[in-house]
């Protein structure tokens, strides 16, 4: 898959749907190159391929994805930009990264997704499906699920859901018409499982897989969603932790899924240390193999420092905050800086390579925080890193060949912590916890796990990635967890992040003050009201009505 994935996105390009004015952009099925389609295997393989590399694209896993998670206190921006509003509570719904997932999960995924299902249930009626065209379908269903996710937990409640029709259930064909809300977004979280379970019934293990087909759904990647989206659910119904339990069980005993032996593995660009036993599933970016940039996930590259201390065109957003710093030294000893700390964010002074080169870190970013993420650097380390095909050589996109973590075993591990926390079994979450903490050589939890314990390993841990969703963890604990986690959520949401404002910003052992970043000063209160995010405008415009914002946003 790596070596196809890069063009997929102009293959599927090639027979677009034709466009229309209508809700979501929903378009028209009838043109004669979706007709001619589906009739052989290579067709299928660039049908669903186009659908992964939508992923990569700027306004979803890029990095427009990840603005929202500013409104937490572990990611400051590092430069000014027009949409502060995801920060302080304030947004309209209409906000460019906003309105670019929304109309990416629904036009470039269940979209496409429903057409596939639909094009492969009608042929499976007339034929025998091949083995690759019945991985595409089940591929299908995995991709579905994933697009419907990203909307329903981001606009949907209990008390109204969000958009979604299977084209394949509608009797006589899907006719274009506006998608129904599901009556709660727990309906939508049926719909989801329902797909995953039907893509885990028909999919291959990733063990089957060979080189070129790595980063496709599997079996176990249905699975570790399913973990995710039970979760979620839990949110509004805590009876589903028990599925949380079930699922993650399942990709052990199963799947024999678990913890790669060594941390910073888990973000290294040789292609031999993207598959160890705690891939789940993830976007395998290929950096600069063969021109292949454009299907590659830039987050490496925008986070780096702006314009990369004259190496490289970082573009210099997405800041780690001192709190952040903070909770993560908790695991230091003896002022020693811990191993997962170290790997995750630069301070000043922090040495590292960076094109073979040996440097300390400090910064001009425009919004001064003192940090940088760390967890993707590796790529930039070798004087030919270019060369090797680590880093792309068009540094107008700058993206890094990374095995891009969506789901991995780690945050499935603290999934079933967290449900037996809520089933009162401490003793079983701090098992999980322990795993988790042993791999990095921290000190293990000397008892029962608390609530606290959970939040510090959720947020360390899986800190800085963007599909972890720290921003929605808090939304989440602050609406219905117990009282102890929803304390320290609350404590982000209510507050501004602090950063470490240096004296002599090019000098690694200036001195500093803490204080809080500079922007963000109108940061309203958490209410509920703030679990979700309203719609855009324009879509609400197209629906004429039909299309409604949960309760309340109206």
């Amino acid at each position: 898959m790596k070596k196809y994935i890069a063009i997929a996105f102009a293959a599927l390009c090639a027979f677009s749907f034709t466009s229309c004015d209508n809700f979501l952009d929903y378009s028209s099925m009838g043109s004669p190159t979706e007709d001619n389609y589906f009739q052989n295997d290579q067709q299928a393989i660039d049908a669903v391929d186009g659908i992964y590399a939508r992923l990569a694209q700027e306004n979803v896993m890029g990095r427009e994805f990840y603005w929202e998670q500013a409104i937490a206190n572990d990611i400051v921006w590092g430069r000014t930009r027009g949409f502060n509003t995801l920060a302080t509570f304030e947004y309209t719904g209409d906000e460019s990264p906003l309105r670019g997932v929304f109309g990416a999960a629904y036009k470039e995924g269940m979209n496409r997704c429903n057409w596939i299902i639909q094009s492969l249930l009608d042929k499976q009626e007339e034929t025998t499906l091949s083995d690759i065209e019945t991985r595409s379908l089940g591929e299908a269903y995995f991709m579905r699920a994933y697009w419907h996710f990203i909307i329903a937990y981001r606009y949907g409640t209990k008390d109204l859901g969000v958009p979604f029709v299977a084209y394949e259930t509608v009797e006589g064909g899907y006719n274009n018409e506006i998608p129904e809300q599901q009556e709660s977004v727990m309906k939508n979280y049926e719909l989801i499982v329902s797909d995953l379970q039907k893509a885990e019934e028909i999919l291959p293990r990733f063990e089957t897989y060979g080189a070129d087909d790595r980063g496709r759904a599997h079996k176990a990647a249905a699975v570790a969603v399913m973990a995710k989206v039970y979760a979620y659910w839990a949110t509004w119904d805590a009876s589903q932790w028990p599925n949380v339990i079930t699922c993650v069980n399942k990709l052990e005993q199963t799947y024999g899924r678990g913890l790669a032996d060594n941390f910073t593995d888990l973000f290294a660009p040789d292609f031999e240390k993207f598959w160890t036993k705690e891939y789940c599933w993830g976007y395998p970016s290929t950096g600069g193999v063969k021109g292949s940039g454009g299907g590659s996930i830039e987050f490496t590259g925008v986070s780096l420092e702006n314009k990369g201390w004259g190496k490289f065109n970082g573009w210099g957003q997405f800041k780690p905050t001192y709190d952040l710093y903070e909770e993560m030294a908790k695991d230091n000893i003896d002022g020693v800086k811990n191993e997962r700390l170290a790997a995750t964010m630069l301070e000043y002074n922090d040495e590292f390579e960076f094109f073979g080169e040996m440097r300390r870190y400090w910064s001009v970013s425009d919004l001064e925080a003192g940090f940088q993420i760390g967890k993707y650097l590796q790529a930039f380390a070798p004087a030919d890193c270019i060369a090797r095909g680590w880093v792309y050589d068009n540094d107008n996109w700058p993206c890094t060949r990374i095995n891009w973590p969506i789901i991995r075993f780690a945050d499935c591990l603290l999934l079933r912590a967290e449900a037996n926390l809520a089933a009162g079994n401490g003793a079983a979450a701090a098992a999980d916890i322990n795993k988790i903490r042993e791999r990095s050589h921290l000190k293990p939890l000397a008892g029962a796990a608390t609530w606290t314990d959970l939040y510090h390993e959720r947020r360390c841990e899986l800190a800085l990635e963007l599909a972890a969703d720290h921003g929605f963890d808090c939304k989440r604990w602050a609406y219905s967890g117990a009282d102890e986690i929803k304390k320290l959520a609350l404590n982000e949401l209510n507050n501004r992040p602090r950063v470490r404002h240096y004296a002599d910003r090019q000098n690694p052992e200036s001195t500093f003050e803490i204080g809080y970043y500079e922007d963000y000063a109108n940061k309203l209160q958490w209410s509920d009201k703030f679990m979700t995010f309203p719609y855009p405008s324009e879509q609400i415009n197209k629906s004429a009505g039909k299309l409604k914002n949960v309760p309340a946003w109206q």
